[in-house]
């Protein structure tokens, strides 16, 4: 046995074998901090409805739950954060408080990554509702009238708007290997009620 570890080929195999392993958690790591995030705010979420003011998720988060955004028939159920950082954006969508707030005139922005919380919206299609619910418990149902491609270096998303809108933001092409880029995939929707 003694023999077999000084030869070459073992310390080859036990050399691979922990690369593939450090690179199996490092992939895996992004759902699970995403999936985890979800879960820790889902309880904020619920001590929000109870009336505590600004619940953060973990004792040293820096924003707190303000809606919840379900889609294709519930079948997608998000936690929307307050803010649009990017230490907000690793954990879930993010609302831009620049924007209107949901039901307000004006257009509500929500911001996330595709390849964690926003990748439901590769699949989702005009016609299809969306439900946003606030921390207040106010409902507003949404359907979505646009999918567009767009340059973030070109453009700009529309904030003030007569009627109350919805727009989802993501990075644009879903399978890019590089973070970031300036495409932006936007699903705009007009509210109902």
């Amino acid at each position: 046995m003694g023999r077999w570890l000084r030869s070459p080929r073992c310390w080859i195999v036990a050399c691979l074998l922990c690369f593939g392993f450090w690179q199996f958690g490092q992939g895996a790591y992004i759902p699970a901090k995403a999936w985890m995030a979800q879960e820790l705010m889902q309880r904020a979420w619920l001590r929000g409805a109870s009336g505590v003011a600004k619940p953060v998720p973990w004792p040293w988060a820096d924003t707190w739950p303000v809606a919840r955004l379900s889609a294709r028939g519930g079948g997608v159920e998000l936690i929307v954060l307050a803010g649009g950082s990017g230490r907000t954006l690793a954990f879930g969508p993010g609302y831009l408080t620049a924007s209107a707030l949901p039901g307000e005139p004006g257009n509500t922005v929500i911001a996330g990554h595709r390849d964690t919380h926003f990748s439901f919206l590769r699949d989702l299609e005009i016609g299809e509702s969306l439900l946003l619910e606030t921390v207040s418990g106010k409902k507003h149902l949404y359907k979505v009238v646009g999918i567009d491609v767009v340059d973030s270096r070109r453009g700009s998303l529309l904030l003030d708007t007569d009627e109350p809108y919805l727009s989802l933001v993501t990075c644009y092409p879903f399978e890019a290997r590089d973070p970031g880029g300036p495409m932006r995939y936007v699903v705009t929707a007009k509210m109902l009620f």
